[in-house]
């Protein structure tokens, strides 16, 4: 196992200003403040600083704008801070934005990791001893699962969209650089995450939107894919003891043993909602719409995080409808910025990807 140096960790974030980097950067400052974080982010349409208005005049906290493709700019940074250790988040993350455009998830995914490798190995030059190269990934890369089953550490690669299969890549690359240049590195795998501030083109927080406004919801197919959910702070939690207890060269799965079907996930939602909102019992429900499936659209996510468990001790804290009230009131009390991140070019995304078909 890993030795961490955990009081001179100048610690690489990247994708920090996104959904779950923000609330990484979030923990990684506030529970260690001995350790000097920096947050490198592009600032896409998914990246938002207001995430991280919060902690952002911490003494231990540095944002850095930059895009993990652009090589010249990663290594002077490597070269300016001498980073310690890299936990690797930044990804376009949305398949459906994958279908319509895969070479960008391919540009970002697959050669911002490389490049990212290469500056963290260029920067340690064989000197490993308390440094990792942390690789965050997702579940989506086994592929689909039937009615049975669930997704291990052992489970064959299967991508089956170009945001998976970009993915995949860079998971690859990752372990390659392990096996051949001895980076010290872990990967972890995730399911879906819920929670505050997450994009509203995701399932969760879209229907939540549309629900305040009255707009159709919008669900695929018949609604009976089913993904298994985790709250964020609980996947940040993860990475948080597998950055400081993983063993190198290990893969660790993240997943909140809850399965759902988008259908029965939205109804739930519907109910929530009117409950918050005053409204009659069954009046959100008689919004939903289903609209063409996207291609692709594996049918069954489900994690098994035995080895997270057994090995580091890691656990989900909530159950899912808390966790699911706690996401609605975050929503509901913080519409400004919601208004804020769904205004110009998402909106045009949003008519272009859910029109009715």
């Amino acid at each position: 196992m890993q030795c961490m140096n955990t009081t001179a960790q100048k610690i690489l974030i990247t994708g920090g200003a996104g959904f779950i980097g923000s609330h990484v950067v979030r923990r990684m400052v506030t529970l260690y403040p001995q350790y000097q974080i920096f947050n490198l982010d592009a600032l896409t349409y998914a990246g938002n600083l207001e995430n991280l208005r919060d902690i952002e005049d911490a003494p231990n906290y540095t944002f850095l704008k930059a895009d993990i493709t652009d090589q010249e700019a990663i290594n002077a940074l490597f070269e300016a801070h001498g980073f310690t250790s890299v936990i690797h988040l930044a990804a376009e993350s949305h398949v459906d934005r994958s279908i319509i455009d895969p070479l960008v998830f391919i540009k970002t995914n697959v050669m911002g990791t490389a490049v990212l490798l290469n500056a963290a190995r260029q920067s340690w030059k064989g000197a490993y001893e308390g440094k990792r190269f942390y690789h965050v990934s997702t579940d989506e890369v086994y592929g689909s699962l039937g009615e049975t089953g669930f997704f291990t550490e052992e489970t064959p690669y299967d991508p089956r969209s170009p945001y998976s299969a970009s993915k995949a890549s860079s998971d690859h690359l990752v372990r390659a650089y392990h096996h051949t240049y001895g980076l010290p590195v872990v990967v972890s795998n995730c399911s879906n995450n819920y929670g505050s501030h997450h994009f509203p083109e995701k399932l969760i927080p879209l229907m939540i939107n549309n629900i305040r406004n009255n707009k159709p919801l919008p669900v695929y197919g018949k609604g009976d894919n089913i993904r298994d959910w985790l709250f964020v702070e609980d996947h940040a939690r993860a990475i948080d003891v597998i950055f400081h207890n993983g063993k190198n060269g290990d893969t660790y799965n993240i997943g909140g043993f809850n399965e759902w079907k988008n259908i029965d996930l939205v109804k739930t939602l519907c109910a929530i909602m009117d409950k918050k909102l005053g409204r009659e019992a069954g009046t959100s429900e008689k919004l939903i719409t289903y609209v063409t499936d996207r291609p692709g659209h594996d049918h069954r996510y489900a994690i098994d995080a035995t080895k997270l468990n057994k090995e580091l001790g890691w656990e989900p804290s909530l159950q899912f409808e808390e966790g699911l009230e706690k996401t609605v009131d975050w929503y509901l009390t913080n519409e400004a910025w919601v208004k804020n991140v769904t205004s110009g070019a998402y909106q045009q995304y949003y008519d272009k990807q859910y029109h009715e078909r």
